[in-house]
């Protein structure tokens, strides 16, 4: 297939790389590498998912909710506000 395709000038510049470093033509370069990002974007993630392990919220001793200026300026210092 015959196209007419507009590439950035960065793409440009790394095509013309692969083309010294691989000895292809040009046209053997961009179709290599257009099917090497078309397989590579058909194949499913292999990560792990993410999993967050929950900790227990305690309060140091002698703390509570019930007081939250005595928390605050505990975990903050004196001049919090």
């Amino acid at each position: 297939m015959r196209t007419t395709l507009s590439i950035d000038d960065d793409i440009a510049a790394l095509i013309e790389q692969e083309v010294r470093r691989s000895g292809d033509s040009f046209k053997g370069t961009v179709n290599r590498l257009l099917k090497m990002g078309l397989i590579a974007s058909r194949k499913p993630s292999k990560r792990e998912p993410f999993v967050v392990t929950p900790l227990p919220m305690t309060l140091p001793e002698g703390l509570s909710y019930d007081k939250i200026e005595a928390l605050i300026e505990a975990l903050d210092g004196p001049g919090h506000k």
